[in-house]
């Protein structure tokens, strides 16, 4: 990640903590005066989202440490596992969500008041511009932390929806239907679990070194048979570290050149993927003789 994107990163996080610092304490009198469970349960999410976004914030700075002898490959991999953190808070806060909520429908109420549904419009309009935000400017960082926030904001606006019809068909069925809010709780912590799975299941991929990045190889094998004297490319491995993608590429060439010659080449192809691929790290060139083009045909 450069330093641009780094503040990117940075600065996009420091808006995903004040804006969820700033709507939970509006939940919080919200549900509290307005009689709306779903909006408590909303409150509690969003709460949680400010300690996770912090959680993010430290795991950005601390990935960006340059690499030393104890981390060659830098500190990239905080990434993910600041993201299984961040998942392990969407689970507790959907557990009690759904425990209360739970409790709640059993438990006679008072029916939701009406203003909570304006507030609930305002609350679901802001969180998805915020989500749309922060994933556009997790794309431009090609943060896995960033993508698990701005999941974060989507969820959050999923949930004040299910609070919004819970709250509607409370108020428009009248006495009786107070549980109609309880159930929106419940629904909504269902969604945040679900969620889960989508946001922690990249992170284990990243963790597991898998080779999913299909557009990166493809980019790279490309831009392989720009440099003069690699004849193709032949295997082509990536894994995903934070914001970079490290490399092993083992490239064909002329079987008769001489050792010297195919050492300067793969130096030469390094820094040609290097200065026209973006994010790429470490990268490793294997040089393999030409036979091997001939013994794959």
């Amino acid at each position: 990640m450069s330093e641009l994107q780094e503040q990117t990163a940075v600065r996009t996080t420091y808006f995903s903590i004040v804006g969820n610092a700033l709507l939970a304490l509006l939940k919080w009198l919200a549900g509290f005066f307005g009689n709306s469970y779903a909006l408590i349960a909303d409150a509690i999410e969003s709460t949680a989202d400010i300690f996770s976004s912090f959680l993010v914030l430290l795991g950005l700075k601390y990935a960006q440490r340059p690499a030393d002898d104890n981390h060659p490959y830098g500190h990239g991999r905080v990434e993910p596992l600041i993201t299984f953190i961040v998942v392990g808070f969407l689970i507790v806060s959907a557990t009690i969500i759904a425990y209360e909520s739970i409790e709640n429908i059993g438990t006679p109420h008072d029916l939701p008041k009406p203003w909570t549904l304006i507030v609930l419009g305002g609350i679901i309009v802001w969180k998805e511009i915020s989500y749309r935000i922060v994933m556009k400017k997790s794309k431009e960082t090609n943060s896995s932390s960033l993508r698990a926030d701005a999941w974060h904001h989507r969820s959050d606006a999923i949930t004040s929806v299910a609070a919004f019809i819970g709250i509607s068909i409370a108020l428009l069925l009248g006495k009786g239907y107070e549980n109609a809010d309880d159930y929106a709780a419940l629904f909504a912590a269902g969604f945040i679990l679900y969620n889960c799975y989508h946001i922690f299941r990249p992170a284990l991929g990243e963790i597991m070194d898998e080779n999913v990045y299909e557009e990166v190889i493809d980019d790279i094998r490309k831009e392989a048979l720009k440099v003069e004297g690699i004849k193709a490319t032949e295997k082509c491995f990536v894994r995903k570290s934070g914001a970079k993608y490290h490399v092993d590429l083992h490239a064909i060439v002329d079987s008769e050149i001489t050792v010297r010659a195919g050492h300067e080449l793969a130096h030469k192809l390094k820094d040609h993927l290097v200065a026209h691929i973006p994010d790429l790290g470490h990268v490793m060139i294997h040089i393999e003789p030409n036979e091997c083009l001939w013994a794959s045909n």
